[in-house]
């Protein structure tokens, strides 16, 4: 019984690892995402961190159409960033956790 529990111990402690190794790599992934014309550009990591910003000249000009264009485009990466963390970060648990019957915290 003890061996099972220490087992499982184990196998959390190795999920963990997995998880905290997967998150920094998701700092290496990065989302472009862009506006339907081109006229901005932002980068950001799986992890959402802003990474970059660009603005083309005539936004500028226009203030309220450039902060549509923030939310609409930083939006977009930003739900492209969760999915891709989640379903990493999802994955890399569910590879280290124990097979504990009657408990599938994955479906």
């Amino acid at each position: 019984m003890f061996g099972d529990l220490m087992g499982m111990m184990g196998k959390l402690k190795e999920a963990q690892q997995k998880v905290e190794e997967t998150k920094k790599r998701l700092d290496t992934v990065l989302i472009d995402e862009q506006s339907n014309d081109g006229l901005l550009k932002v980068t950001l990591t799986a992890n959402r961190v802003l990474k970059s910003v660009a603005v083309a000249d005539e936004l500028l000009e226009d203030k309220e159409q450039l902060e549509d264009y923030l939310v609409l485009v930083m939006n977009k990466a930003i739900a492209r960033a969760t999915a891709i963390n989640e379903a990493e970060l999802a994955a890399a648990a569910q590879d280290g956790m124990p097979d504990i019957p009657g408990m599938d915290l994955f479906k």
